[in-house]
């Protein structure tokens, strides 16, 4: 259950979008995206308020949430990273490498660690197809991925944090 302070912020926050956003066709990935944008995840709480605003059922709302990975329903890590799953990362140990992630990082995709500090996601293309495996780290994109780099990457993005 979130305290007070926070369900207040995300109360301010979902207010202001769906003003800004409520109102335009095709409104629900725009407000999606900017909650996300916003708070980090979009709360199961908020798909009542959002399904009443945009006429849709509940059900409309949460099947569109569940359907595109990209949402979270539950806050991220303070480190988010992203494996590229692609054929052409696959093509150059990509497969190798995300199991190496995964027991790396302590986590499984979609899972963030027991300390909260990572989270781990599958991404499908990070465009950079010439030199895989590739990763993107908070906002940071790296190519040539081993396990030991993803490791010192981590660490540091941990420490920035």
């Amino acid at each position: 259950m979130p305290d007070t302070a926070s369900a207040d912020i995300l109360d301010a926050h979902l207010e202001s979008i769906l003003e800004r956003l409520g109102d335009i066709e095709g409104a629900l990935l725009p407000l999606l995206h900017a909650l996300q944008a916003a708070m980090g995840y979009v709360p199961a709480s908020v798909v009542p308020r959002i399904a009443q605003r945009l006429n849709l059922s509940r059900a409309e709302v949460h099947g569109v949430i569940s359907y595109y990975h990209h949402f979270r329903t539950e806050p991220a890590g303070k480190v988010v990273v992203q494996v590229c799953r692609a054929e052409a990362c696959q093509a150059v140990g990509g497969d190798a490498f995300a199991q190496q992630a995964v027991q790396a990082l302590g986590c499984d995709f979609h899972q963030t660690s027991r300390d909260g500090s990572v989270t781990l996601e599958p991404v499908y293309c990070l465009g950079q197809c010439a030199c895989g495996p590739s990763v993107m780290i908070n906002d940071d994109v790296h190519a040539r991925m081993t396990v030991d780099k993803l490791k010192r990457l981590v660490d540091r993005a941990r420490s920035k944090s």
